[in-house]
């Protein structure tokens, strides 16, 4: 995978966050708004990572957001290895 690139992109930032944040909050029956603390934030995270499901449903949504469904396996396919900056 080319990270080199992915680190650099705000969008690949953004799905990285929402893929942690989305499977929690819907665990918890929470939505973005109930989120009204910092305090709130850490303990929701806190609890995740506590739990089994919370965070198999974590990875997996990870997974997804890396994966390229265009390429066999979990790679980058050749032209996107050769990008020095998101395109």
């Amino acid at each position: 995978m080319n990270f080199k690139v992915r680190l650099h992109n705000p969008v690949w930032w953004t799905q990285m966050f929402l893929s942690i944040l989305l499977p929690v909050l819907g665990y918890f029956g929470m939505q973005v708004q109930d989120l009204t603390t910092w305090s709130l934030f850490g303990e929701i995270l806190f609890k995740a990572l506590g739990n089994p499901f919370v965070v198999g449903t974590v990875l997996i949504s990870l997974w997804n957001a890396c994966n390229d469904p265009t390429t066999k396996g979990f790679k980058d396919s050749a032209r996107a290895m050769g990008y020095d900056e998101p395109m």
